[in-house]
């Protein structure tokens, strides 16, 4: 997770002329050797036609960036509120209502209670938009986002929610180099913030093992129930790169393995694919397995890469191959734990 930044205001015109393209698609697996006779497999047909298969998850529907300032009040309950009817009238998030005041679930409030209202800048989630997708809106780093408003697994917006976002104040003192640290993507923000906001009442999609389509944009994966408990070697090979700091600032969220052109890489344990592209720089073709219970793996340096978004896989599955497009030829893996890198060499089996 990226260091929380100091934020500021970011002109349309600066960033057209100062922040790089990050949005890549998603790499396509390359068709396999067929004989001259046989027909190329077919393609996965999309769920949603009139949205490209191209388009990042993250970036299926638009974000207009008209998040209101709420000053800070008291409200006193009346007859028939909720936190949610609450929130509607304040413009405060009604989950930051209920940390304000010391509200567990089920957030029971009584007629002529008094209830703190947190002043800030809130934005209300519309259907469809992703975390990610509104910090770009607003030049935020949405993992500060997602940590300012407590999200929790399995990080699926809801349409009518608002969320915190950092002040304008915030924004207006963010350096060159925050900014653009803003619009880069990295694995944290896939977790917690690339799913596409549902209703309330709308359920995530339920994965399947062999998908006849591919998972429209506008979807949302879900998390396992539950995780199966044990973790497996992605593949065998030499560890060039261990978990931890390196010196010099440099800290490796994972272990590089060594891994001939074209080797298999397997699901380390059963799971449903989160995201598959390349829009992690550094890491080329990057495949993100969710396991239940907030574990997370990632396999970078992927290529040939052979499942989709939304799909259940195995343990031992193959998923994917090395793509020895890295300085030397390696599969990157990461383990995480609610949203915590976790040194992998300590829940692998020896040898």
């Amino acid at each position: 997770m990226r260091p929380s930044a100091r934020h500021a205001l970011i002109l349309p015109l600066f960033l057209a002329a100062c922040i790089p393209n990050m949005d890549r698609p998603a790499k396509q697996p390359r068709p396999g050797k067929a004989p001259a006779a046989q027909p190329a497999a077919p393609r996965l047909e999309v769920i949603a036609p009139d949205i490209p298969e191209s388009i990042p998850s993250w970036r299926a529907q638009p974000v207009v960036p008209d998040a209101v300032d709420v000053p800070s009040s008291v409200y006193v309950v009346k007859a028939g509120d909720s936190l949610r009817r609450i929130s509607d009238k304040t413009g405060a998030a009604s989950e930051a209502i209920a940390r304000a005041n010391n509200i567990p679930p089920p957030f029971v409030i009584r007629t002529g209670q008094k209830l703190k209202i947190p002043g800030g800048r809130y934005h209300l989630v519309r259907a469809g938009q992703s975390g990610i997708a509104i910090a770009r809106a607003y030049g935020v780093d949405w993992s500060q986002v997602a940590t300012m408003n407590q999200l929790e697994e399995p990080y699926i917006l809801r349409t009518g929610q608002r969320l915190l976002l950092p002040s304008k104040a915030e924004v207006s003192s963010m350096t060159v180099e925050q900014r653009a640290a803003a619009f880069r993507i990295d694995i944290d923000d896939l977790i917690t913030g690339g799913e596409p906001a549902l209703a309330s009442n709308q359920k995530t999609v339920k994965p399947v093992e062999t998908p006849k389509r591919a998972l429209a944009p506008t979807v949302a994966v879900g998390e396992p129930s539950r995780f199966s408990g044990r973790f497996a070697w992605p593949l065998t090979g030499r560890i060039l790169t261990s978990f931890g700091s390196k010196g010099n600032g440099i800290v490796s969220n994972g272990l590089d393995i060594a891994a001939d052109q074209g080797a298999p890489i397997r699901a380390a344990a059963d799971g449903v694919v989160a995201y598959v592209g390349t829009e992690v720089a550094g890491l080329g073709g990057l495949v993100l397995i969710r396991h239940g219970d907030g574990w997370i793996t990632a396999y970078g340096h992927a290529d040939d890469i052979e499942v989709s978004r939304g799909q259940a896989v195995k343990q031992g599955q193959v998923i994917a191959r090395a793509s020895g497009q890295a300085d030397s030829p390696r599969v990157h893996f990461e383990m995480r734990q609610k949203r915590v890198p976790v040194d992998p060499m300590k829940y692998l089996p020896r040898g």
